[in-house]
């Protein structure tokens, strides 16, 4: 339920309104806007019709039952977009966030050339994997521990604050002590004890959508986190699993508008993994932006053909540069920037 309060109502009056939530064994979630401020009552479905009982409170102007089944996450919740800010750069805004870097943390000199590199380029966060999920048993694992090191060795000489995948529940403590954004991966995307310790941090959550889940199921793994007291998320499409094998995955760039729709969460759209091919990279990118994407987030590589992981579908450095220009031009195009 969604409790709407009156303009003008005092921090006492939503102190009381959210004391009343709680006695009624529902959690208050206050979200303030620029006219009104509102109180999402979360919990057990099935006492709903008590909370009907607060809009006989003088601060309160409507109680109104959330139709979808994701909650906090529901634009009838929140009507203007939700900004997330980290270290300076926020993402939900008028500008295009381009997150870039190797899928993996390779070595020392590879994360601070591509580090420096993609600054260069414009990019204003960057992504590397320290605890890589393979398919594969036998496959590059990451770095670990060590890899986080060297991205915040990186984000020191570069200033670019960093994203990266967490995979464990035990693991949350360490990746949130050196990472500013925590990276939830496509295999992960419905791992509830993960979801709900990332929670926890407070730390700006980067959701990517699983290779075979509904937008509607993405959105509750979001609520999930939303529920847990993060109201920090970032929805990330990263690409669907269809009959074709042309690419990697099919990127579902029919999420954005819909997301868009759905949700007051930012959205970035990963080319990348969505392709599986280099070459395609740029174009899936370019086409994000059109589709009225948050933000991207792009593998860079100095030499894709050495990578550990992902070589095929990541850019050189200059590359990844050409995009960034080809990026600003698609921006202004529809009243954004890069």
């Amino acid at each position: 339920m969604i409790i709407v309060l009156k303009s003008g109502a005092t921090d006492a009056d939503i102190a009381e309104v959210c004391r009343r939530i709680e006695a009624l064994g529902y959690a208050p979630h206050t979200i303030r806007g620029e006219l009104r401020t509102v109180i999402g009552a979360v919990g057990d479905e099935r006492g709903k019709d008590d909370l009907l009982s607060l809009q006989n409170l003088e601060c309160v102007e409507a109680v109104q039952r959330i139709l979808q089944p994701f909650k906090l996450a529901s634009r009838e919740i929140k009507g203007e977009p939700t900004r997330i800010r980290v270290d300076g750069v926020e993402i939900g805004g008028p500008r295009v966030v381009v997150m870039a870097g190797p899928c993996s943390v390779e070595s020392r000199d590879q994360v601070l050339e591509v580090a420096a590199k993609v600054k260069a380029a414009g990019a204003s966060i960057l992504r590397g994997g320290a605890f890589k999920p393979r398919t594969s048993p036998y496959a590059f694992q990451g770095l670990e521990e060590q890899g986080l090191k060297l991205l915040a060795e990186a984000k020191r000489e570069t200033g670019l604050p960093v994203v990266t995948e967490v995979m464990e529940p035990e693991k949350v403590a360490v990746v949130a002590e050196y990472a500013d954004i925590l990276q939830i991966g496509a295999r992960n995307v419905q791992n509830f004890s993960l979801l709900k310790r990332v929670a926890e941090t407070r730390k700006p959550v980067l959701l990517k959508r699983g290779m075979a889940t509904s937008i509607q199921e993405w959105l509750l793994s979001a609520e999930y986190i939303l529920a847990g007291g993060n109201p920090n998320v970032i929805l990330c499409e990263r690409g669907i699993r269809t009959f074709e094998t042309a690419t990697r995955f099919t990127l579902d760039l029919n999420a954005v508008p819909v997301i868009k729709k759905l949700t007051h969460l930012p959205v970035v759209v990963d080319p990348s993994h969505g392709t599986g091919h280099w070459e395609y990279v740029e174009a899936m990118a370019r086409a994000g932006v059109a589709a009225g994407a948050d933000g991207l987030i792009v593998e860079v590589h100095p030499r894709p053909a050495e990578a550990l992981s992902d070589g095929p579908q990541s850019l050189k450095p200059e590359r990844f540069a050409e995009l960034m220009q080809q990026l600003r031009r698609v921006a202004r195009a529809v009243d954004r920037d890069v």
